[in-house]
């Protein structure tokens, strides 16, 4: 499983190197992704990746409901259902690592960083069209006053 396994340290969106807990083991959504069959099923409840493979036969739901939230993010089902506080605890059996830390913008999950690095460009062209109106404005209402 090497290649599920992510690496220790990732880029931020400031550039900087940041740690990233190296005692944990981290998996992407599209390896979480692959695991969707009776024979392995793993599911993420609110970032974290567990394998209820061994589950299937005893979840009170049966096994569909839980065939239906493999490979993907099962984190709002299972808050909708509610859970009570047992199956929680019953959870850290299963528990096998985390969805790794850094995400991309095009990963299609709530885990998905929103990024604001580029935000700034959508503002940029507004805001010298309006000051640039304003330029226009005063000079074409400052000339037919003097003519």
């Amino acid at each position: 499983m090497s290649g599920s396994m992510a690496t220790a340290e990732a880029s931020g969106s400031d550039g900087k190197e940041q740690e990233v807990d190296t005692s944990a083991t981290y998996y992407r959504l599209e390896e979480v992704a692959k695991r969707n069959s009776l024979k392995e099923l793993w599911l993420v409840i609110h970032g974290r990746v567990y394998d209820v493979t061994r589950f299937l036969n005893e979840h009170p739901g049966g096994e569909e409901v839980l065939l239906e939230q493999a490979g993907v993010d099962a984190s709002e089902s299972f808050e909708d259902v509610g859970h009570s506080s047992d199956a929680r605890e019953m959870l850290k059996q299963y528990y096998i690592g985390d969805i790794h830390p850094v995400r991309t913008i095009t990963a299609r999950s709530p885990y998905a960083e929103k990024t604001t690095e580029h935000c700034w460009a959508y503002w940029i062209l507004p805001i010298v069209g309006a000051v640039l109106l304003g330029f226009l404005y005063r000079y074409y209402t400052s000339e037919s006053k003097s003519s």
